[in-house]
Parts: structure tokens; sequence; C-alpha cells
């Protein structure tokens, strides 16, 4: 992940598996512990029902490795590859009360990422040819953002801030409260200095006017344009001359996408990426 080490990363993960376990399972699977017995053996295979981007594999070890050591996985397709009907991306082996109790939450998190990994494919192939990256948002999953920006990754495109610890993003109602584009930005760097921190700033304009004085003043290592029409962003990009990067956001759709990155912004940010994304269709069937 970007900004977030392995550490940080593993004690979220860690926590939302045992979450999940806690929801799910409750007291027990008395469905399962009431006709399986528990030396019962068997394998189960992930079988991909529907063409996209495998994303979600290596969590999927993590939540069998988390309930039940023993289980095996056999991984025939890793993560980032694309698969069609048919396919089989792993072999599951173990206590059969295992593969059952896990099966929900596996393919929950496989099928949300995979989705996600596959939209953001498409988003980067739109893109192709122009210098402009596709960014995700902080419109996550509650919970599950990790993941979700894991599988922005995978699928081929690029994690903005995390959350709201690992950069200054200074949005229009952050600029109103605080009196003003200039006092937003002189207080943002001002803590930054007394606190030690090393954040980059990223503000948002909404208006020609707002950018002037943004670059009159300076001081920022990004600029979101919120808003804009193609036609302004394109001026607003020979306005900036590339002093600073350039990100366009807000209201901006598959078909639109190409328009805004042939202006020369750097960066366009979608939240479609991650806040209404279908699962991929697969299934976890008995060997």
């Amino acid at each position: 992940m970007s900004y977030l080490d392995e550490k940080v990363s593993r004690e979220l993960i860690d926590r939302l598996i045992d979450l999940s376990f806690a929801e799910d399972i409750g007291d027990g699977d008395h469905t399962t512990l009431s006709c399986i017995p528990d030396d019962a053996m068997g394998a189960s295979r992930l079988l991909i029902k529907e063409e996209g981007i495998l994303a979600g594999i290596e969590i999927a070890k993590e939540v069998f490795r988390r309930f039940d050591p023993e289980m095996e996985v056999e991984v025939l397709i890793p993560d980032g590859s694309k698969v069609k009907p048919g396919d089989v991306a792993m072999i599951v082996r173990g206590k059969v009360r295992s593969l059952l109790q896990t099966e929900r939450l596996m393919l929950n998190i496989m099928q949300r990422m995979s989705g996600i990994a596959t939209m953001t494919a498409r988003y980067v192939e739109r893109l192709e040819g122009t210098r402009t990256r596709v960014l995700d948002t902080r419109k996550t999953t509650p919970g599950m953002r990790i993941l979700e920006k894991m599988a922005v990754k995978i699928g081929g495109g690029v994690n903005h801030r995390i959350g709201l610890f690992d950069m200054i993003l200074l949005k229009d109602n952050h600029v109103d409260f605080a009196g003003g584009i200039e006092n937003a930005i002189n207080r943002a760097r001002e803590y930054c200095r007394e606190k030690g921190k090393d954040l980059k700033i990223e503000i948002e304009v909404r208006n020609f006017e707002e950018l002037e004085r943004v670059l009159a003043l300076g001081g920022v290592d990004r600029i979101m344009l919120d808003n804009f029409t193609p036609e302004d962003t394109r001026k607003a990009v020979e306005i900036v001359g590339g002093r600073v990067e350039l990100e366009s956001s807000g209201g901006i759709t598959f078909d639109t996408l190409r328009d805004y990155a042939e202006c020369g912004v750097d960066f366009i940010s979608v939240g479609a990426l991650t806040h209404s994304v279908k699962g991929l269709d697969m299934s976890f069937k008995a060997v």
C-alpha cells in the first residue's frame, strides 16, 4: 500500500477478519456443526463465473489461515490476472467444517475486490496513451478501505490518501471555515512545521479566481479542480504551466474521463471505483 506500512495494514486486515467472523458465525455455525462430522475432510474450488480482473487471493489465504491454520490453499491464478467463466482460481483442502464456515467471508471479500479491480482496469484502459492516472477516493465501505484500495492498485489505479492522517486536503468547507484560501494554506503549512509532519498539501479550487490566488501564494503540492468543465480544465492546465500537480474531480464519468485526461491533468479522482461497484461473480464449490 502507498503511505501505509506493512504493520499498520496487517493490523487493520486482522481486525476486519476478526469482526467479520464475529458477525457471521457468532456462537457457532449451527447448520454446519449439526450435520458435518468434525473429522470430515474435503476440498472446494473457487470457480469464476464472469470476465474480469481477479483480486483478493492473498487476503483469502489470510482468511483461511486465521480460521484454521491447517487448511491448504493451492493458488492456480494470482491476483491481477484476467479471468473468464470456467476458470478455477484456487483449490482449498481441509476440514469440511472449516471450508463451509470460511466460504462466505472469502467470497464477500474476493467478489468485492475483484469487482473494484475490474472497474479500475476499465478506467485505466480508457486513459491509455495519456499521462493521466486514475485515483481512488475515501468513498469506501466502512472497515474495508484497505482491501478496496488494494484492489484499485491491483487493477492498475493509484491510491489517493488512505485516510485523514497521511495527507492534507483542503476542501471547500475547510477553506470556508478557515476564512479563505490564504488562511487555510498558511495554517496547514504552519501546522506541519509545528508537528514535524512531512505531509503533502492539496487544495480544492472552484473557479479561476481561487486558482490564481493559490498560485500567487504557493506552498501546495497539488491543486484539485472541482467540477471544472473540460474546456475550463484545459485553460487551467495552461495557466498552471506545470508548476504544480493538477487533479480533476467532481462529476466525471467513464464517458467523459478521456476528455479530461486529454486536457493534460496529472490525475483524475473517481469515487465510482469503490462506492458503486458490482462484485465479480464467482462461487466456492465442493470438489
